[in-house]
């Protein structure tokens, strides 16, 4: 864990994880009923994707989303541009608007991850890090949003068009976004995390907030390519 951690805030955080993630269960089930509706009448089944994940201290454990791929796709590349084309017609539009992430508050109940913390990385992002960046990034449960996951809302539609939209998520937005984490972890207040609950309400489906995420992430693309081949 990162040094200077309350242990009251800590136990506080998952307190709230429990009740937020239970709460949002129950609220959003009819939401969620009529999305599995949804990907069943487009795609069939399976409904649910599963995802190795690395946790707190680098256990594993299965991710679930929505499934927005077309089956046995997924393990062909880790990322997926908006142009992809094995992205699902249903997919694409539950992907642009993360509604395909709402089965992860599953994994905030069981205590897989946390509401607001570093996105949990698959083991080949996780390779691509430092080992002191990876150290830090694992000693917290992973959330399903942070302030580096806003920042980086548009990330797949500005990767669509790319040649090799992998290599330069990995050298080029990785370490920017990893950085932004571990910012984050160490300065970390549970008064933080309601800011970037509510900033996810406020700009998760704003346009403005999109725009203003692609700019960023283009003006990132474009110092790497200028400093090296990529």
């Amino acid at each position: 864990m990162v040094e200077g951690y309350s242990q009251i805030a800590v136990l506080a955080k998952r307190a709230i994880d429990i009740l937020v993630s239970l709460a949002g269960l129950l609220v959003f089930l009819p939401l969620m009923l009529a999305i599995a509706l949804l990907v069943f009448a487009t795609e069939g089944f399976p409904l649910l994707y599963r995802e190795r994940r690395l946790g707190r201290q680098g256990q594993p454990f299965s991710l679930y989303k929505f499934r927005t791929l077309k089956p046995g796709s997924a393990k062909e590349r880790s990322v997926a541009p908006e142009d992809d084309p094995r992205i699902t017609g249903a997919g694409l539009w539950l992907r642009r608007w993360r509604l395909d992430e709402f089965p992860q508050l599953f994994n905030v109940l069981c205590g897989h991850m946390s509401l607001v913390g570093p996105r949990p990385m698959p083991p080949a992002h996780a390779a691509a890090l430092a080992a002191e960046q990876l150290d830090v990034l694992l000693s917290v449960r992973p959330g399903i949003t942070d302030a580096a996951a806003i920042h980086f809302l548009a990330e797949d539609a500005v990767l669509a068009g790319r040649d090799d939209a992998e290599t330069l998520y990995l050298q080029c937005l990785l370490p920017v976004k990893a950085s932004m984490q571990i910012d984050s972890l160490r300065h970390w207040r549970l008064t933080g995390d309601f800011q970037v609950a509510m900033a996810t309400l406020t700009q998760l489906w704003s346009r403005h907030a999109r725009d203003k995420s692609a700019m960023a992430m283009r003006e990132i693309l474009e110092t790497a390519a200028g400093e090296s081949p990529v």
